[in-house]
């Protein structure tokens, strides 16, 4: 039987992007990436020379409504500006295809190619700078109304010691009702909640996130690379111990599957990373709280000890030089 919509090959699907690309004025460099959903590319623009990043939805767009009204647009558009936000440069939408491209400001690597080259350990002061960034683009994007939910080392880009969180194709509204059913977060930085209940979990599912990516930073090393979500359960369990049955029966009232867990102690976090610095391990704790209602929030975790010299250096910096423009949004 003839198959009416045969799948276009790589070589095919790479000239659309590029003759679409080129009739919107910019001129396809190399490929950087590619997702189940989009494939990234670095472009030329042919008016200014400039340098983008490039992502090409990989599903068909009826109308350019249809495009501006994808959530991750949408959330793109709400959150910019921002210092540690991926700016959204234009939105170029080729009727004839039904494609979509999404042109950002280019950053020179993600937070896994930056640790997968080393050999040695950051410095401390590295550590706090990056972290103090994501902490600060995860209270923007919870203040307005939005949680990430694929918070990890691939979706936070940096460029010189400037740290931006991007990919907002998983983002949902915080005032949306649980169980959220659809695909989320990658397994090993998938916090708890997300583990055993259907569905019921919010924007401290990114903090948690974060808490992962804060050790991974630190040690060069995952925190919990759980194969399978069994696993994953285990490897937490591990290392912060099993959950109170209080807790427990908090996650069974939201879990359709039952579950019992062996009593485990765990072996804390201090012992995976000996020199870790008491207010490091402290915030990392409170980002890692099994109980979502436990957990830091991203504001809180601004004000934290560990990043005191960041906010008297931030301080002495508005003295200096009094920054105007304050960026309200809201998602509904």
């Amino acid at each position: 039987m003839k198959n009416n919509n045969p799948q276009p090959n790589e070589k095919t699907s790479e000239l659309t992007v590029t003759t679409h690309l080129w009739k919107k004025g910019y001129k396809v460099i190399k490929k950087i990436g590619e997702g189940t959903f989009s494939e990234v590319v670095k472009t030329q623009s042919l008016k200014d020379g400039k340098f983008y990043a490039c992502k090409t939805m990989k599903q068909t767009i009826n109308s350019l409504e249809q495009a501006n009204n994808l959530r991750e647009v949408q959330a793109m558009k709400r959150l910019s500006p921002h210092a540690n936000i991926i700016q959204l440069h234009e939105l170029i939408f080729d009727k004839e295809t039904g494609t979509v491209s999404l042109i950002c400001e280019l950053m020179e690597m993600n937070i896994y190619e930056f640790i997968q080259g080393r050999q040695t350990p950051l410095p401390d002061h590295t550590v706090k700078h990056y972290m103090y960034q994501l902490c600060k683009s995860l209270e923007h994007m919870h203040s307005c109304g939005i949680f990430h939910r694929d918070v990890k080392p691939e979706n936070i880009l940096i460029k010189q010691n400037v740290l931006k969180l991007g990919d907002f194709g998983s983002c949902r509204s915080v005032y949306s009702k649980p169980p959220h059913t659809e695909y989320i977060s990658t397994r090993w930085y998938r916090a708890p909640e997300c583990l055993l209940t259907d569905g019921y979990y919010s924007l401290k599912m990114d903090i948690w996130s974060a808490g992962c990516v804060f050790f991974e930073i630190m040690s060069l090393n995952p925190l919990f690379p759980g194969t399978n979500e069994l696993d994953q359960v285990a490897k937490i369990h591990d290392v912060l111990g099993s959950p109170d049955q209080s807790l427990l029966q908090k996650f069974k009232q939201s879990r359709a599957m039952n579950f019992n867990f062996p009593l485990k102690k765990g072996t804390g976090i201090s012992r995976l990373i000996p020199n870790c610095p008491a207010p490091a391990l402290s915030l990392l704790y409170q980002m890692l709280a099994y109980d979502s209602d436990e957990r830091i929030t991203a504001e809180t975790a601004l004000r934290h000890t560990y990043f005191r010299e960041i906010r008297m250096a931030e301080k002495k910096a508005d003295t200096l030089h009094r920054v105007s423009g304050d960026h309200g949004c809201s998602w509904e």
